[in-house]
């Protein structure tokens, strides 16, 4: 494991999910834990993770193949799928999410391990963010809802509307049902409703990611007025922002909150913490010298689930666990840790569990294209501070034009990969290399002579009025061909995510005028590099500064593509990788 939450002895530390996990969202069925969150861009859409403590979690699922509507077929980085929220009503489960430039979607099942129905686009609309669905005991249904302050120009208001039961569309306009505009409450965001004991509450965050409070909204009536409490804040400990989250119980009447943290270049981790009530509020956190707010706990005991002692129904011990990183490739599917960059089409890869590999086909890409706006990037989040990736890829297959390598994906961005070319053509540099070796498959030459190069790409994203705009510059180092064919054109890319200081810094000034610091944030580096023969290729190593993405953290993964001026080329080839592995 990467980081264990879980000790092993009934206590557990802070965060329980060190990966970006953002906008989360969870509910108890029984003994089971379901949560979901953000996916923006990426496919498939809405991770389902499922936990029987809510300490121990894994992705079972994914709520949506693709993301809805075409334009996705691209990467929309800072569009796509926002803040979800999950529900169990009637004997299914529902996924509300957000989509802000098309509208609110409904999906659901009777199984959220199996498959979901296609979404309803149940609000069209723009700018309309942070569903979250109510079904009151008279039978009515409720949708409340968020504004985005990046699509329509004002923010901080939560808006409420009469739902159809089933969920499928409106049956009211919105009204605004707290304005939190030139308040502390500034940014409101992210409303879940509850009811408890006649009152109807909505927990919501406040005041921003990354430096804001979690608020609590109370009334007797669903829609108004509300009364308000901050019930979680930052205070004296390291938890920047405590952040939008859920409230769940469990069956031994016990109260837990989970939200995220926004750190960085590490994305939204996310966070346990105990829940207690005081006058007919929410305490979340612990708190201190008779706060009426808590504030995040690091190390506490285990949530008293229906598994307590950490055994299950059968008597087995309930896996200490985090979600899947490593990938031997042994499986017929592609493993949930896997996301795309775009909406994925089936030929891009082929899974071969004979050979423990896959086979990621080179995909023709506009010449145009910078990398982070390739749609066949395979990634995954990061599951640590700190920690190593080893992947092993095998570039016999390619053909001239194809390049395949590693990937590290965020604003600022980084590539290394092998590319093939024709012998005799003009490199990069405006030289032409004359050491290229003909290329060999199971001992025979190919018909044509090939060169290899590896190429170092490294650039950053800049992101205006939600169109994101990237600059990269590429270096080339010419490959020995023979070596290559040596190595039976077995490549190792290594990539490490290392901290390099810990800051502070100012993130906004608050309605007063104030600045508003975040303390403690990790800086972190990135360094990429190539092995051939168990030997550091010299001259390989990327090294970049760790930048986030569009309200998403750094993921890294590998890439195969076609891109070159050589249009007449045939056909395009492919990489194989082996294995990827990740280790502190």
């Amino acid at each position: 494991m990467l980081r264990q939450a879980d000790f092993g002895d009934g206590t557990y530390q802070n965060p329980v999910l060190y990966g970006d996990y953002s906008d989360p969202d969870a509910i108890r069925v029984g003994d089971d834990y379901y949560m979901v969150s953000s996916s923006f861009s990426n496919a498939p859409a809405i991770p389902v993770l499922h936990s029987y403590d809510l300490v121990n979690w894994k992705v079972v699922n994914y709520v949506c193949r693709q993301v809805p509507e075409y334009r996705y077929v691209n990467p929309m980085h800072g569009s796509g799928v926002w803040a979800p929220a999950i529900r169990y009503h009637a004997g299914e489960y529902y996924v509300f999410f957000p989509m802000p430039d098309e509208g609110i979607y409904m999906s659901r099942t009777k199984d959220p391990r199996g498959e979901w129905s296609k979404p309803v686009n149940m609000m069209p609309g723009y700018g309309v963010i942070d569903p979250c669905p109510f079904w009151d005991e008279d039978g009515k249904a409720y949708l409340a809802t968020a504004v985005s302050g990046a699509r329509v120009g004002y923010k901080s208001v939560l808006k409420l509307a009469e739902m159809a039961p089933d969920g499928t569309h409106l049956l009211s306009e919105s009204q605004i049902i707290y304005d939190g505009r030139n308040t502390e409450n500034e940014t409101i965001e992210g409303p879940k409703v509850y009811k408890k004991d006649g009152w109807y509450y909505i927990f919501a965050p406040a005041g921003g990611v990354k430096c804001g409070h979690q608020v609590v909204l109370r009334s007797r009536d669903i829609r108004g007025p509300y009364e308000y409490k901050v019930v979680l804040r930052q205070g004296d400990s390291i938890v920047n922002g405590p952040h939008q989250g859920a409230w769940v119980d469990t069956v031994t009447g016990e109260d837990w909150f989970l939200h995220f943290q926004d750190v960085y270049a590490g994305g939204r981790i996310v966070h346990l913490q105990p829940m207690s009530w005081r006058d007919g509020w929410p305490v979340i956190g612990v708190a201190k010298d008779g706060n009426e707010y808590g504030e995040p706990v690091t190390v506490y005991r285990k949530p008293a689930t229906a598994r307590q002692g950490a055994l299950d129904a059968a008597g087995k011990t309930v896996e200490i666990c985090e979600p899947d990183n490593s990938d031997e490739f042994e499986s017929d599917t592609l493993g949930l840790q896997w996301q795309w960059n775009a909406n994925a089409e089936d030929d891009w890869y082929e899974m071969i569990p004979r050979e423990s590999a896959i086979r990621l086909r080179a995909v023709k890409t506009n010449g145009m294209r910078q990398l982070p706006d390739y749609r066949n990037l395979l990634l995954q989040k990061w599951a640590a501070p700190e920690f190593t990736c080893e992947i092993r890829m095998n570039v016999r297959d390619l053909c001239a034009g194809d390049m395949a390598g590693q990937v590290s994906m965020g604003q600022t961005f980084a590539g290394l990969a092998v590319r093939c070319a024709k012998a005799g053509t003009e490199r990069a540099a405006g030289r032409k290399d004359e050491s290229a070796a003909a290329a060999s498959e199971g001992g025979r030459q190919t018909s044509a002579k090939l060169r290899y190069e590896l190429v170092k790409i490294t650039g950053k994203q800049e992101f205006d009025h939600q169109m994101a705009f990237a600059q990269s510059e590429e270096s080339v180092l010419a490959l020995d061909a023979d070596a290559l064919a040596a190595a039976g054109f077995d490549v190792v890319w290594k990539y490490r995510v290392q901290i390099r200081e810990y800051a502070d810094e100012i993130d906004r000034k608050d309605f007063q005028g104030n600045d508003v610091w975040v303390r403690h944030i990790h800086r972190e580096d990135i360094t990429m590099y190539m092995e051939l023969n168990g030997k550091v290729v010299e001259g390989s190593e990327v090294k970049i500064d760790a930048k986030a993405g569009r309200w998403v953290g750094v993921k890294n993964g590998v890439f195969c593509v076609h891109k070159d001026g050589e249009s007449a080329a045939p056909e395009c080839g492919s990489a194989t990788v082996d294995y990827i592995r990740y280790g502190v």
